[in-house]
């Protein structure tokens, strides 16, 4: 017989498979958190559980060209850049990033840890850019890829 996935993910199991990382380009990133959608075998569609303890943050600011993206806010409180602007958010509060999608980050700024689902979509091919730091990440598969934007160069224009 075939080893399936459970369908539902308890309490306790989510809450043992919580890991901390943090991305290599923000020192302040570090998000506890876990992969819940891909636990029960869900293949297009993320969904994560994610923590951020007070005056830590997310990832780095970056925008998606494929994969929209989501987030709904749990408890705490924090502060979301989208766009360059800068909006404090809290429990209920959802924000939706559809592609191409303008560049976001989020940060806690509050006391108590910024508790928050996020998800989105996983397609085979990601371009996400890093405006900050003049990279762009290309994801085929597992493989990853990062080029500077200045090393980019113009093909020129498509004859159709």
């Amino acid at each position: 017989m075939e080893n399936k996935k459970p369908l539902i993910l308890r309490a306790e199991e989510i809450a043992n498979s919580v890991r901390t990382f943090s991305h290599p380009w923000n020192p302040k990133s570090e998000i506890s958190g876990t992969y819940l959608g891909r636990t029960v075998g869900l293949k297009r569609t993320g969904v994560n559980f994610a923590r951020i303890a007070p005056s830590k943050e997310s990832f780095v600011y970056h925008s998606h060209d494929r994969e929209e993206e989501w987030i709904y806010i749990l408890s705490g409180r924090g502060v979301a850049e989208i766009d360059g602007e800068e909006f404090e958010v809290g429990s209920g509060d959802f924000m939706g990033f559809p592609t191409p999608s303008v560049a976001h980050h989020l940060r806690n700024i509050g006391d108590e840890d910024l508790v928050y689902l996020t998800g989105g979509e996983n397609l085979e091919v990601e371009v996400a850019d890093f405006p900050r730091l003049g990279k762009r990440m290309l994801r085929r598969g597992d493989i990853i890829e990062i080029y500077n934007f200045s090393d980019t160069k113009p093909f020129g224009a498509l004859d159709t």
